[in-house]
């Protein structure tokens, strides 16, 4: 074998969520360059609501595809070309073929070459190739009279690397689990069957490192005073470096902020992990419970021990539905006697509110982030907060019913109580979501290269 063969399979995460920030990749794909081995960057963006949102924008007649992906590629498209950097991302969200097209206009912008650029489909299952079979199993998981508005299922990592073994320098999906978008590449690069359990658990595992961005290397780890974190400012994004057995090292670029450390790395291991021993992914069954992890050198921790049992039968899919309107207000007051100002505040107008309607309100800065029923502020015995933001939700059906919700609330400006300012107000629609089990044999994933334009 080569010295490039030789070398672990990088995969470097340049996102971890639609709303992370825009330069995470930067520092990635230099750290990624400078080692001049194989090495692929991946882009975690859809969430459920995202999903749901660009489903949204689809039907409005708008991309339907998560945009800022062209603000975070410009900075790296060249350099991943020239260096053979695979990009694989799911901010196709509801629109894949857009977003590819999208992004060999900004190739062309750049100067770069032309990419070859792949999306995946199959995952729509209200789309016109979707199998009617599946629309019964979508019903049977909504309430009485919801139509759905989308409906997605995860597919797994199989096309992915098809379109990277046939030569795609960029593949966008919609709705693939999270971490398919590592699992891919690696069997791509490695030639891994899809019946080999436990490597494609280890690629699963490294996918599910990754796939939050800086959580794993001290963001959503850091706590200051309990768990100290350096840099959060510059915090540096992930890289693991995956060798051919599937071991792997979780690692940052150098200088960077942030920290990979063994405590790091195991939070984001069991984040939302419904059981060690059993995660349930479209490409395996993944058990975590005998992996080991050692320290092993500054911001790198390695990995190994993931086992793999085969894939479920079903398939997880999200069911988006309409959920009528949302409407919040906010308003503050400050000083003396704010706390019980904002309480007369919120009495006054939920006693204006009409019978049956459904509401929360909160007093922000005495509680209001706990999982309660919206009254805990009335069962608080402190009562010397002194600058407090009344919030009031209301949901209906019927936007009109939470317009005058809303428009009571605005009252309270010369209703009193004294003292009331910095008014917010805002109404959107409501989307729910569901979750239906699909039998394999109804979907039916795909993937195609996307030409230039002529």
């Amino acid at each position: 074998m080569s010295e490039h063969e030789l070398q672990p399979y990088r995969i470097g995460c340049g996102a971890g969520f639609a709303g992370d920030r825009i330069d995470a990749a930067q520092a990635v794909v230099a750290a990624l360059a400078e080692a001049n081995g194989p090495a692929c960057l991946i882009f975690e963006m859809l969430a459920e609501r995202t999903l749901a949102l660009a489903q949204l924008d689809r039907a409005a007649g708008r991309p339907g595809y998560d945009a800022t992906i062209l603000d975070r590629l410009a900075p790296v498209l060249e350099t991943c070309l020239e260096r053979g950097i695979r990009i694989v991302g799911n901010f196709g969200a509801a629109a894949p073929e857009a977003a590819a097209r999208a992004i060999l206009d900004l190739a062309g912008e750049l100067g770069c070459r032309m990419p070859r650029i792949a999306v995946v489909e199959g995952d729509d299952l209200m789309g016109p190739d979707a199998d009617p079979g599946a629309a019964a199993l979508l019903a049977a998981c909504l309430p009485d009279a919801a139509t759905p508005m989308s409906a997605n299922v995860y597919l797994g990592a199989a096309e992915i690397a098809a379109a990277l073994r046939d030569g795609a320098d960029i593949v966008v999906t919609g709705r693939v689990a999270d971490p398919a978008l590592a699992l891919g590449p690696l069997v791509a690069h490695y030639g891994w069957r899809l019946d080999d359990h436990d490597r494609i658990a280890a690629g699963t595992m490294v996918g599910h490192l990754l796939e939050c961005g800086a959580q794993v290397s001290g963001g959503y780890f850091a706590d200051p005073g309990c768990k100290d974190v350096p840099g959060l400012h510059e915090i540096g994004f992930p890289i693991a470096e995956v060798a051919r057995d599937g071991g792997c090292v979780i690692t940052k670029p150098a200088g960077s902020g942030g920290l990979v450390d063994t405590r790091s790395v195991t939070e984001q291991l069991l984040y939302e992990i419904h059981d060690p021993a059993a995660y349930l992914t479209p490409d395996v069954i993944l058990d975590l419970s005998g992996v080991d992890l050692v320290q092993d050198g500054l911001d790198r921790v390695r990995l190994s021990g993931a086992r793999g049992h085969p894939a479920p039968e079903t398939l997880k899919s999200t069911v988006c539905y309409a959920g009528g309107h949302l409407g919040e207000a906010e308003i503050s007051y400050a000083g003396p006697n704010a706390q019980r100002r904002a309480r007369a505040a919120l009495e006054a107008v939920t006693r204006r509110l009409p019978q049956g309607l459904d509401w929360r309100g909160d007093l922000i800065g005495a509680i209001s982030v706990f999982g309660d029923d919206g009254n805990a502020h009335l069962r608080a015995e402190r009562e010397d907060a002194g600058d407090i933001r009344l919030r009031l939700a209301v949901s209906a059906p019927d936007r009109a019913e939470v317009e005058r919700a809303m428009h009571e609330f605005g009252a309270l400006y010369t209703c009193g109580p004294a003292g009331g300012a910095g008014l917010r107000v805002s109404i959107r629609p409501r989307v729910y979501t569901s979750a239906a089990l699909i039998p394999r044999r109804m979907v039916r994933p795909s993937w195609r290269f996307v030409e230039a334009a002529a």
